[in-house]
């Protein structure tokens, strides 16, 4: 049996990656901050669910030992956990903005880092990280978290060039809207600024709008695409999923960089 390794499963797509996995047949190590609090997971032959902050070295070393210990490997890992910030930048506070980066982007690469040698001395593994639609087009009001999201994208990037040799894949998971909740841990700058008031509210009215036709991803789609990226075994990078997500994608890939300028800016006012 293959063991997989998962960051953020107590809800959403970390939860629903969990589910699928075990139903496949693999082990799964299920990581939260508050296990103590997980019902379902619990109940499921060859899950084990361990406490885990990423933002904790401590408490990453420690979820992957806990892991070896009960499956003996970890042959892929998904990096899930991830919050957002949105709103205006110039009223984000340091905390806010150091924060954001230390779960979405320190903190993968805090448990990539806990499984690499693993990996290279299993001599093959698989890292999945959750990025987004906001990791390959950058929209107003969301510059804390797109950049956060820039980040994995470049970090997996490079590395899926760095590991590949030694047996490693790295691949990466965009998708776009879905109906987790994921909107209720999002945190929110100050947006005091009059001068930032009417184009925060076209944004808002606007953008809704502009995907209402793009059928979204459900949390169990993004699952199957995580599994297929972890089981396909082919060398793509990235896995777009929602009809929103690569609308984005298209309007910035197959455009001049001028005209998928404007496109945005005509978008939200």
């Amino acid at each position: 049996m293959q063991t997989i390794f998962i960051t953020g499963a107590s809800s959403g797509f970390g939860k629903e990656t969990a589910k699928l996995f075990h139903s496949k047949g693999w082990n799964v190590i299920a990581t939260m901050r508050s296990p103590e609090n997980e019902q379902e997971l619990t109940q499921l032959e060859n899950v084990l669910v361990v406490p885990l902050d990423v933002q904790d070295e401590k408490s990453v070393h420690a979820a992957v030992q806990k892991g070896i210990n009960r499956f003996g490997k970890i042959d892929a890992l998904l990096n899930n956990a991830g919050y957002a910030v949105m709103g205006i930048f110039e009223t984000a506070t340091e905390e806010q903005i150091q924060n954001q980066f230390d779960v979405n982007v320190f903190g993968m690469m805090r448990t990539t880092k806990a499984v690499l040698s693993l990996m290279r001395t299993q001599g093959d593994g698989i890292i999945v990280n959750i990025s987004s639609v906001a990791g390959r087009v950058g929209l107003p009001f969301a510059s804390i978290y797109e950049s956060s999201k820039f980040a994995v994208e470049g970090f997996s990037e490079a590395l899926h060039f760095e590991v590949r040799n030694l047996g490693i894949q790295v691949k990466i998971i965009e998708p776009g809207s879905s109906k987790t909740n994921f909107g209720n841990a999002r945190k929110t700058t100050g947006n005091e600024i009059a001068d930032y008031n009417l184009f925060l509210s076209q944004f808002f009215e606007n953008y809704p709008k502009k995907t209402s036709l793009c059928r979204t991803a459900t949390p169990y789609e993004v699952a199957e695409t995580i599994y297929k990226a972890v089981t396909d075994k082919n060398h793509k990078l990235r896995y777009i999923i929602g009809e929103d997500c690569q609308f984005f994608v298209d309007t910035k890939d197959k455009n001049s960089e001028e005209d998928y300028i404007k496109s945005i800016q005509s978008f939200f006012g």
